[in-house]
């Protein structure tokens, strides 16, 4: 296994919620010399300086000055999300046989057949009170804690061709018999604190990430969507070059579930903090917007592998393959950005690192999702590709992904953010 699947699966074991994500990304980043910059002060940037900043906890942008003239922004985009159980508040409550049961709400879009028979635990953020300051902790409940079990076939003959399942009723995962010892107790173990004001909690998977396959092509873990693609835009971004462009790195929650928070793409977040870059470097209004005119965005959010027994399913014309490379994806309803132009620079840029490329494209009938670079070039509107790696099961609490294909997305990103981006009057030039 090569070293970036190696530093791969590490990342994904440690980001047990949106909130260990992101801080993963964020010591990357101070490793590398980033200095963290705070919305609510006022900021100081120096060419050829390092600085990133966070929101609430689950979204960061970074971003390198460079020591030269700055002509455009290069823009990743990704997100640290992925479909998952909550806790409600006030979560724990009695089940059949005696049995203690946590009350959650799905969040996203998953395949909730597949969170069933598996070890579980809990991790996220919490809110405590300490020295008359209000603050947040990241926790995570370090051992195999809980479980959604099965209806036995015998109680449901028909369990094989297919069951709905009720949310309410059925995903509700099983903690423990009655007894003296909650779930506080532990939350506040794993917080370190006895004054615990209230929590953002997320169950997760204990399953580690595993690399599979006769010769090792798979890679199997949980939050492969997206975490694949934060992982892989965060390397890119580290090991470019300088070149005259501003590069950013965009991680954002919430995509699972539309963005529209204020940590989400659909917020002001990027667009503020890419004119307080132009403030701060003191350029006018006037060359803030001829700089975003000239900008470019790589979405970056994974795409549906042709399914190994169910070929049907996909375009077959336009169904990439897993380790077939960086995955392009076109949708005439624009859920997708892409169009002929961002392709075509996307393409090259690929063309000259070397990276293999792939199309994707729906089946006509069978509508997608849409991703973050549609939303965020509402709040930001600049030149966006739609790209991903191929994966198999998508949202499912397990998900599968090609060991080869990493490595061409972090060498297209590299080339993407080492290279000058600007326009002249009809053309897109490449430095």
């Amino acid at each position: 296994m090569n070293e970036h699947n190696c530093e791969l699966l590490n990342f994904i074991n440690k980001s047990k919620s949106p909130f260990h994500a992101v801080s993963s990304i964020e010591t990357m980043l101070e490793m590398a010399g980033y200095t963290r910059l705070f919305e609510n002060e006022k900021w100081v940037l120096e060419k050829n300086q390092r600085y990133y900043l966070k929101k609430s906890d689950s979204s960061l942008i970074a971003f390198k000055i460079p020591s030269g003239e700055c002509k455009s922004f290069l823009i990743s985009a990704s997100h640290s999300d992925s479909p998952s159980f909550k806790l409600k508040p006030n979560c724990e409550k009695k089940g059949g046989g005696d049995s203690t049961v946590l009350s959650v709400e799905s969040y996203g879009g998953g395949l909730l057949s597949t969170w069933f028979d598996r070890p579980l635990s809990i991790a996220g953020r919490a809110v405590i009170s300490e020295n008359g300051q209000i603050k947040t902790r990241l926790f995570s409940i370090e051992k195999d804690l809980c479980i959604i079990p099965s209806v036995a076939i015998h109680f449901n003959r028909n369990a094989n061709d297919g069951v709905k399942i009720q949310k309410n009723v059925d995903t509700l995962p099983l903690l423990g018999l009655n007894g003296e010892k909650h779930l506080e107790t532990e939350i506040k173990s794993a917080v370190g604190c006895e004054n615990i004001l209230s929590t953002d909690a997320f169950l997760y998977v204990r399953q580690d990430a595993t690399v599979l396959g006769i010769d090792d092509e798979f890679i199997c873990a949980p939050k492969i969507d997206d975490l694949m693609c934060a992982f892989g835009c965060t390397k890119g971004f580290l090991f470019s070059d300088e070149c005259e462009s501003i590069p950013v790195l965009c991680i954002f929650d919430n995509e699972e579930v539309g963005s529209m928070t204020k940590q989400g793409a659909a917020s002001s977040f990027l667009r503020d903090t890419l004119y307080r870059i132009s403030d701060c470097l003191g350029f006018d209004s006037e060359k803030a917007k001829q700089m975003l005119s000239q900008s470019f965005m790589v979405s970056a959010d994974n795409a549906h592998a042709i399914h190994p027994n169910h070929p049907e399913l996909s375009d077959l014309d336009n169904a990439p393959k897993i380790n077939g490379g960086v995955v392009i994806k076109y949708n005439a309803n624009q859920k997708y950005t892409t169009d002929a132009i961002s392709a075509g620079v996307f393409k090259s840029l690929c063309n000259k690192a070397g990276v293999l490329v792939q199309s994707y494209s729906n089946r006509s009938d069978l509508p997608g999702g849409s991703t973050l670079g549609s939303i965020a070039d509402t709040m930001v509107p600049i030149m966006t590709v739609d790209i991903g790696l191929a994966q198999l099961a998508m949202h499912s609490a397990f998900e599968t992904a090609g060991s080869k294909d990493l490595s061409y997305l972090i060498d297209a990103m590299t080339a993407f953010y080492s290279t000058t981006i600007t326009k002249d009057q009809e053309n897109i030039v490449l430095g």
